[in-house]
């Protein structure tokens, strides 16, 4: 009875010590393996045997790659302005002795170096330079992370920026300057506009000032030369001015005679006789 015992406790310590010994790795994962405290290697996949009892698995990592979520935060640029951000970073672990024994947490220890890496660069930006600029702050964090994440065996294969934007009262004085930067420029438009028109305007006037001048030069001339040709054929100084002028008083009176305000028009009482006078003087 008693050896029955002793082989049945002898079969469970056996059972136990292959179960302890011998483990089955998934494909996507590498186990840290320690021997009595201390790191001995990592379990690839596949079946692997380790010596029970002395060696123990201390952590599974996994070497598939891992989405880090970078929080939202706030950043103030090189020009006082705040805006909000937050990222994305894709990582893998290359080498799981120095994830687990070179940081106390691989994850948290990249999500917080993400962080106060795009807050400096972003902090050594202006407002327009930080929201235009995703390519090269995704270029510049990741250079700077890199080596810092290497030494803890993790490789990083992207950052991603998310969000840039505005902080909600940033927004508001954004809209603000927008809004009247608009009406500064509709206000020059207006402004542009009727001094554009009030120039035309006075061309045109100076142009009409222009013909009005040259057309009295005109007339003022063919006077002269009216005068001119009558005074040659009649050999008088006095009759052709006054025969250019009655011609003249004739023309205004017909003129306010087409007038529609027009009700009388007034001829001088002695117009005949002034007529005849100068005829007869002409054919003498």
């Amino acid at each position: 009875m008693e050896a029955l015992n002793i082989i049945f406790i002898l079969a469970i310590a056996v059972i136990v010590t292959l179960y302890k010994g011998i483990n089955i790795v998934p494909q996507g994962e590498e186990w840290v393996v320690e021997r009595l405290g201390k790191f001995s290697r990592t379990l690839t996949p596949g079946l692997n045997i380790i010596l029970p009892y002395i060696e123990s698995i201390r952590q599974r990592i996994s070497t598939r790659d891992i989405i880090l979520d970078i929080p939202q935060q706030e950043v103030i640029t090189r020009d006082n302005a705040v805006i909000l951000t937050n990222a994305v970073t894709f990582i893998r672990v290359t080498k799981p002795e120095d994830a687990l024994y070179g940081v106390e947490d691989f994850k948290l220890a990249i999500q917080q170096l993400v962080m106060t890496t795009l807050r400096s660069i972003l902090g050594e930006m202006n407002l327009d330079e930080a929201l235009s600029n995703r390519d090269n702050i995704k270029a510049k964090l990741k250079e700077q992370i890199i080596d810092d994440v290497a030494d803890w065996g993790v490789t990083v294969k992207s950052v991603e920026i998310q969000d840039i934007n505005p902080s909600p009262s940033m927004q508001k004085a954004m809209e603000q300057q927008a809004a009247a930067e608009r009406e500064r420029r509709a206000v020059e438009t207006m402004a542009e506009g009727k001094k554009n028109a009030m120039i035309l305007e006075a061309d045109g006037k100076l142009e009409a000032a222009k013909r009005e001048a040259q057309a009295q030069i005109a007339l003022a001339n063919a006077s002269g030369e009216a005068i001119n040709i009558i005074t040659q054929n009649i050999q008088d100084k006095e009759l052709p001015a006054m025969f250019l002028l009655g011609d003249r008083y004739i023309s205004s009176l017909e003129k306010i005679s087409k007038s529609e305000n027009s009700k009388f028009v007034i001829y001088p009482a002695d117009l005949q006789g002034a007529i005849k006078g100068m005829l007869g003087n002409v054919f003498k």
